[in-house]
């Protein structure tokens, strides 16, 4: 192997521990309920979940991408819709281009939800990364979506069969 494949691999063999390492902080550092009491919401997780796809999507969304954003079924989403809706923090509008779908939306209400929710947390990755040079936040930035959309390519053709999974042979 040369060098350049054996600096990778040491490379992408200490990612997975790291992004665990990240993923239980944010999970045991309660993020979401302190950020919901901070911002004096009372919303369940997955709920809240729709209002931010919904918030960084900038469109409307029909359920089925929300659903794909959130990697759950469709129904699992349609159950939070529906008591989203009844309490008017989301409408469903019809779809420009087919007039049989409905697309999800915020109303104010949910958008004032969703920027108190984000304000929160942006404030606290905000103090997190305050001694980092603007460059070195802009390359984490523009990292993670790259990384986020490269391994969903990935994950989706390893899903669909496209790209045969690992095995230990």
């Amino acid at each position: 192997m040369d060098p350049l494949s054996d600096a990778t691999a040491g490379l992408t063999t200490g990612l997975l521990p790291r992004m665990l390492q990240l993923r239980t902080l944010l999970n045991r550092g309660q993020l979401y309920e302190q950020a919901t009491e901070a911002a004096g919401i009372a919303l369940d997780r997955p709920a809240m979940t729709i209002l931010v796809i919904l918030d960084a999507a900038g469109h409307p969304l029909r359920v089925g991408e929300i659903a794909t954003r959130m990697q759950v079924v469709g129904p699992h989403v349609t159950r939070h819709l529906n008591s989203l809706e009844k309490r008017a923090i989301i409408k469903r509008v019809p779809d420009p281009d087919d007039q049989r779908a409905r697309l999800i939306t915020l109303t104010s209400s949910g958008q004032r939800l969703v920027d108190r929710y984000t304000t929160v947390v942006d404030g606290w990755f905000e103090a997190a990364l305050a001694q980092w040079p603007d460059r070195d936040r802009t390359e984490l930035m523009r990292l993670l979506a790259r990384l986020t959309a490269d391994l969903t390519t990935q994950f989706d053709a390893v899903a669909s069969g496209a790209v045969p999974a690992e095995d230990d042979n």
